[in-house]
């Protein structure tokens, strides 16, 4: 029976890869980092290891005898302070992947992100040569951008790491960005930037976890891979319908684009200088993603895992609306 230990297991996409993991006959550890944390990998079928990125013991603890690490725990937010994004998506890594070393784990899979290579441009046919964004003012982006790097530098003396990229991630079980496009369009906040009518390419969330399985199996170290659910989409048709499978109407109000960025900045400069809670209404990142072409090719996966995605949207949409229903 292969084995594995998974970091982020409670999340969404950490948790639907230890299903398919158990539900494929791997015994999975994963690590825990609360009380509630534990009850949801221990109902998905893993052991919990209780303890944080920084916790080494834990690490070695959980990693004896796995045969492969998967590191899907990060700190995915667009504000904050850098430290915490340091701590979380830069360092984590690193502890994560010495701690395979030392365990003797012979593979790692790194869930990474396209905003790795986002500064506030459009990525339009990106492969994975293109260059990682390692000035962008997103913390969010700057960080796993350096990640990445940690993954390459940590690719070493036994150990093959290699790194996934989905993008925007979707499907049932998403606890996070659908709630809150729901929530912001019943408010009436929510608006399209500059019409949402750029393309984007997409990951349903179990396509994100045959993308990792095939990493896993077939990935070389020092790799970086796309994995998307095919051709791009208009964004603002996706999302709508996106919206439309919990029984709400998509809004229809539209913000320019450089009105937008302008509120983004300035929002982003109250918020660093002032003692206001939280994070801006509007921040630099969530303007990019709204508004820009953000299009990946996914050939070198296909090519060198055999990735091909396992739900269509069709498929995942149809989920979404019988889980309300």
């Amino acid at each position: 029976m292969p084995s594995a230990f998974v970091t982020g297991g409670s999340g969404f996409v950490g948790g639907r890869l230890v299903e398919r993991l158990v539900r494929d006959g791997w015994s999975v550890a994963a690590l825990a980092r609360s009380d509630r944390a534990a009850d949801s990998v221990r109902t998905r079928g893993a052991e919990p290891v209780r303890g944080d990125l920084s916790d080494a013991s834990a690490l070695a603890s959980g990693m004896a005898g796995a045969d492969v690490c998967f590191h899907a725990a990060a700190k995915v937010e667009d504000f904050g302070p850098w430290r915490e994004f340091v701590a979380g998506n830069v360092e984590g890594t690193r502890n994560v992947l010495r701690a395979c070393r030392a365990a003797g784990v012979a593979r790692a899979v790194h869930v990474s992100t396209e905003a790795a290579l986002m500064h506030g441009q459009p990525l339009v046919h990106a492969d994975e040569t293109y260059p990682l964004a390692f000035r962008s003012p997103a913390p969010y982006s700057r960080s796993k951008a350096l990640a990445e790097m940690v993954v390459l530098e940590e690719s070493r003396d036994g150990l093959e790491a290699m790194i996934v990229r989905p993008r925007f991630v979707w499907g049932r079980g998403d606890t996070t960005l659908l709630p809150l496009l729901v929530e912001g369009t019943r408010s009436g906040r929510f608006r399209w930037v500059g019409g949402g009518r750029q393309l984007t390419s997409t990951t349903h969330v179990d396509n994100t976890v045959e993308g990792l399985l095939a990493a896993a199996s077939q990935g070389r170290g020092g790799r970086a891979y796309f994995v998307t659910d095919g051709d791009p989409v208009v964004f603002r048709e996706f999302v709508g319908d996106l919206i439309s499978t919990q029984g709400v109407t998509p809004p229809n109000g539209s913000v320019p684009t450089t009105v937008a960025r302008a509120l983004a900045v300035a929002g982003e400069a109250a918020w660093k200088v002032l003692p206001l809670r939280g994070a801006p209404p509007l921040t630099r990142f969530a303007s990019w993603v709204a508004s820009q072409e953000c299009t990946l090719d996914d050939h070198r996966a296909r090519a060198e895992l055999g990735y091909a995605p396992v739900t269509s949207r069709e498929q995942g949409m149809r989920e979404l609306r019988d889980a309300v229903g």
